[in-house]
């Protein structure tokens, strides 16, 4: 384990974990797959997060292809949540801020609220039992792939992640749909009242926009 801004890590140093742009979901599974296997801490503290909403154009600020303090538009984004009792921390290979960053600072810093966006840009969040996701999780990267096959970003170089049963079932976990998947679905209000005992309202809004996500999509106003 490491300690980095004061914060106990149970993942290597950032600059040592897998990781290849663009694929969130198996650079989570990845730090699953770490914890579990070095045993740095409980499974069962440790949560898999799946940030989207039906139009799969979710705003996160303070990540690493933003511009200044505009957020960037995902169509989905995935962070590794640490629940503890002092404070909850957020893995998020992705971000500027801190890794790990306690969830109040990532909630108030990248997550800020949605009382002042258009709903059609509010975020869902399916929370999954760590042991659930390296159980179930499978991706064959085709959405990854256009038309002509290619690839849109060059994939990681281990092999992909599949079950016994299952080559592909990425877009059950993207789902914000309740009775779809794994785990439980929240609003933003919802998850943040859960996990940290308050809502958004507290949280900075921002009327700023920017482009890009796993798949890049146009800019477009918030408010």
């Amino acid at each position: 384990m490491s300690v980095m801004n004061g914060e106990q890590s149970v993942t290597p140093p950032q600059g040592e974990c897998v990781y290849t742009s663009c694929y969130c979901e198996e650079n989570v599974w990845k730090l699953c797959e770490f914890i579990q296997t070095e045993r740095t801490a409980p499974l069962d503290e440790v949560f898999v997060v799946f940030i989207s909403n039906e139009n799969r154009t979710v705003p996160l600020w303070k990540q690493k292809a933003g511009h200044g303090d505009q957020p960037v538009i995902w169509d989905y984004h995935v962070v590794l949540l640490q629940v503890r009792q002092a404070v909850s921390l957020v893995y998020d290979l992705d971000s500027l801020l801190p890794f790990p960053c306690s969830l109040q600072l990532y909630s108030a810093q990248a997550l800020r609220s949605d009382r002042r966006i258009k709903p059609a840009y509010c975020r869902k969040l399916r929370v999954i039992p760590a042991d659930s996701f390296l159980q179930n999780f499978a991706s064959d990267r085709s959405h990854m792939k256009d038309a002509d096959g290619a690839w849109r970003m060059p994939p990681p170089p281990y092999p992909p992640i599949h079950t016994a049963e299952c080559q592909m079932n990425l877009d059950q976990f993207i789902s914000m749909q309740p009775a779809v998947g794994w785990g439980s679905v929240f609003s933003l209000d919802a998850f943040l009242l859960h996990h940290r005992g308050t809502s958004s309202s507290s949280s900075s809004s921002s009327s700023s926009t920017s482009t890009s996500s796993s798949s890049p999509t146009s800019s477009a106003s918030l408010l």
